[in-house]
């Protein structure tokens, strides 16, 4: 039993990421609520071998969110220097029949440049706390870019695309995935590099009037293989 399964088994994963609105597979339960002891950055290159949230090329990496323990974070100098105690995110229950094989698929999908972590996720209906995994990219892994000038930050994202699609969509995605969880679930360093974003492509386009951002696939449904769910990324990618 490892340490994200509790006395009966069960094994839960916390999603923080894209793993919000592009679940993984084999899912019965998904439940919105949050971590502590974490701060959740821009501060990560995807991999090239990454299919899900490569959104640039070896040569310009976009960038994709990360979890720094707050101890560390608190030690850097950071433009957005404040965040929220809490990270907001869901926890996915796996069936019990198909954790092997959403472990092999979660370790190809999110292992480049991330290690397995174990934290308490407080459920937001305010039931006992589960013992969930997830994937963070430490800052000594060769993909943690460090804190950034958002306005630079920004720029990066809206310029970077690659084989899973625009930059700017993930974080769009994202901002808007975490709007949609509770009242309380905003993260100030996304939501203002969102608006960034948002700011620079009006401003690029000469556009009166920013355009409605496009919101995430809702697809919460179970996936019958992990062949499946990949397939249903590359389309919503």
């Amino acid at each position: 039993m490892t340490a994200a399964e509790n006395s009966t088994g069960e094994f839960w994963l916390f999603g923080y990421g894209s793993l919000i609105w592009k679940p993984p597979p084999h899912f019965d339960r998904r439940i919105p609520g949050w971590v502590t002891g974490y701060v959740r950055r821009f501060w990560q290159e995807p991999t090239i071998q990454d299919p899900v949230d490569h959104r640039g090329t070896p040569e310009a990496p976009g960038r994709v969110v990360t979890l720094i323990e707050r101890s560390h974070w608190e030690q850097l100098t950071d433009h957005h220097d404040s965040a929220p105690d809490k990270v907001w995110g869901v926890a996915y229950r796996i069936h019990p029949d198909h954790v092997k094989e959403v472990k092999e698929y979660l370790d190809i999908r999110e292992i480049n440049g991330y290690s397995i972590h174990y934290t308490p996720f407080h459920p937001a209906d305010g039931s006992p706390p589960i013992q969930t995994l997830v994937y963070i990219g430490t800052p000594d892994n060769e993909q943690f870019v460090g804190p950034q000038d958002p306005q630079q930050l920004a720029e990066h994202i809206l310029r970077s695309r690659g084989p899973s699609g625009l930059n700017k969509d993930y974080l769009f995605g994202l901002d808007t995935a975490l709007a949609e969880l509770c009242p309380e679930s905003e993260d100030v360093h996304v939501s203002d590099l969102a608006r960034r974003v948002r700011a620079l492509e009006l401003a690029a386009n000469g556009s009166p009037k920013a355009p409605p951002a496009s919101p995430p696939p809702s697809n919460f449904k179970q996936e019958s293989s992990t062949r499946e769910a990949e397939e249903i990324e590359k389309v919503d990618s």
